[in-house]
This record gives structure tokens, C-alpha cells and sequence, in this order.
């Protein structure tokens, strides 16, 4: 009996060097997991001439929301308390939904309690290597809160 991969959508701001950095090696390590990935970095329309019209905005909405509810789970790359709103949007979408979210702590020395209480799991990138995301492991936020 074949058993279907999990589905994952990767949720994480990739503005900066540092956050890029970090989705693409999220990036890797699912794929290389065998996981069905949907990256809205990897999925982003990049034509120069429609970014930031009305029309590229809301193709961009849908799309994401549309991977979202195909999503088995989501896991969201948190950069600290101030971290991206698009991400903090998408990973409370999921929650809304009954999807399970993985907050992975990229870097940060706090953490927003409505983001670390919401997720199902609190792992580092590190620990990516290795999740479990067919049993979905509880892991609690230990760090500062705010």
C-alpha cells in the first residue's frame, strides 16, 4: 500500500538575507524529506511589471489561501515577536481552519504567546531535520513571552 506523502505549506517571510536564508533551507530539508511543499517563495509571480498591482495582490491572496486549505499542516518559520504579519496571517488562518501549525524559532529571543500557544509543536530549524509531522509531537515554547 502506497502511503501518500504529508502535504506542507511553508510559511515565512524572505525580505532580508537572513530570512531568505532561512526558508530556503526549510525549503531543502522538507523536500528532501519526501514532503509535498507548497513555498510561496518558490510559487511567487515575479514578473516586475505586475508586483504590487491590484491584480498580482490578490492572485498572490488566493493562491496561498488556496494552498493553505490544501496543506496537511503548516509550518511557519518565526523570526521573534515582531516577525512578518503576512506569516503571522497565514499560520492563523491554518489555525482557524483546524490545521495544525509547527513554529519553527528562527531566530528571536521572544515570542508572541498568541503564535507559540496556537502551534502544535515549537521545534527549531534544526529540528526540522528530523519532526515528526505524521504523529505531530507536542513540543511547548520555553523561551521569553510576551
Amino acid at each position: 500500500m502506497k502511503v501518500n506523502p504529508v502535504k506542507i505549506y511553508l510559511a515565512s517571510p524572505f525580505f532580508n538575507e537572513y530570512e531568505l536564508s532561512c526558508v530556503k533551507r526549510a525549503e531543502e530539508l522538507l523536500l528532501s524529506r519526501g514532503f509535498e511543499l507548497f513555498s510561496p517563495r518558490l510559487h511567487e509571480v515575479r514578473d516586475k511589471e505586475v508586483v504590487g498591482m491590484a491584480e498580482w495582490s490578490r492572485e498572490t491572496f488566493l493562491n496561498d489561501k488556496k494552498y493553505i486549505d490544501w496543506a496537511d499542516v503548516v509550518v511557519m518559520l518565526y523570526h521573534g515577536a515582531c516577525s512578518d504579519s503576512g506569516t503571522a496571517w497565514e499560520a492563523g488562518y491554518a489555525c482557524g481552519k483546524g490545521k495544525p501549525v509547527v513554529a519553527v524559532h528562527a531566530v528571536g529571543e521572544s515570542s508572541n504567546l498568541m503564535v507559540h500557544e496556537s502551534a502544535c509543536s515549537n521545534i527549531t530549524l534544526e529540528e526540522l531535520e528530523t519532526y515528526d509531522f505524521k504523529t505531530l509531537p507536542y513540543k511547548p515554547y520555553k523561551g521569553k513571552m510576551i
